[in-house]
């Protein structure tokens, strides 16, 4: 069954770069208006006069800083100011570091907690009533592989993606009599501009793809007849999910510790 798209507004987090700019433009050439949410106001300009131009939707810019407490209402409380209602969340913003845990930046440990866990949950809480409600959207988050075991060298990383996994897997359910279709996407390595900010290649595990297969993965399995609450992308990414939850957890521990050079 495909999805309505035409007709209704996607919210893209992270929209300035990577994955948040190819959900972006998927959404955008089936129909879907745009709300494109980033720090870099600049890019998101730019993007959102491409996405108008080449697929003729209004696609609106606004800047947020989401790892903000409070951020995700205040984001929910400025579009209904501004007389928009979203039908799709995508919840795309996030980043990660490659390192012992005592060797990372308190700072920026805070940081991608409220970034990549604070800031999902309070979006999706800002914005359920309203995709349950209307029930034509979606709601999608990014998990990664490194949620299916414990990640050293990336632990805090590797933790902050196995809640965005259980946490939507449980909204899924919860709402599973409702319209709205959950999805979390767990992708492997992915030519964006993530492992720029991690700082280093040793986080590069298998193959690596490139955002259109990610979200082609993530919109093919919410147009399936049965949303499946969670989704790995990539053959060979699923594999190795399905193989570290069948192996004891102590190894499935010390595989990924030799593989992430921890």
């Amino acid at each position: 069954m495909s999805m309505t798209y035409r007709g209704t507004v996607a919210l893209v987090t992270g929209a300035s770069a990577g994955l948040g700019v190819e959900f972006a433009h998927q959404w955008a050439e089936r129909g879907a208006d745009l709300v494109l949410v980033a720090r870099r106001l600049d890019r998101l300009e730019e993007l959102a006069r491409d996405l108008e131009k080449r697929y003729g939707i209004r696609a609106t810019a606004l800047a947020a800083d989401l790892a903000l407490p409070g951020a995700g209402a205040a984001l929910h409380a400025e579009l209904e100011t501004r007389g928009i209602k979203v039908q799709t969340l995508i919840n795309n913003a996030g980043f990660g570091s490659h390192g012992a845990l005592l060797e990372q930046d308190p700072a920026q440990v805070d940081r991608m907690i409220q970034l990549n866990v604070a800031a999902v949950a309070g979006l999706t809480r800002a914005f359920l009533p309203d995709l349950v409600a209307d029930g034509r959207g979606a709601l999608i988050t990014l998990a990664s592989t490194a949620a299916y075991q414990p990640t050293p060298a990336m632990a805090v990383y590797g933790a902050t993606k196995a809640f965005v996994l259980s946490f939507t897997e449980a909204i899924a359910y919860e709402t599973r009599r409702s319209r709205l279709r959950v999805l979390a996407v767990s992708p492997g390595p992915t030519s964006t501009e993530f492992f720029d900010v991690v700082g280093s290649r040793d986080a590069v595990v298998g193959k690596v793809a490139t955002p259109e297969q990610v979200v082609t993965t993530a919109r093919r399995a919410l147009e399936r007849g049965s949303t499946p609450p969670s989704v790995v992308a990539g053959l060979g990414n699923r594999l190795s999910a399905l193989a570290s939850g069948l192996a004891p957890r102590r190894l499935a521990l010390t595989v990924a510790g030799r593989a992430l050079k921890a």
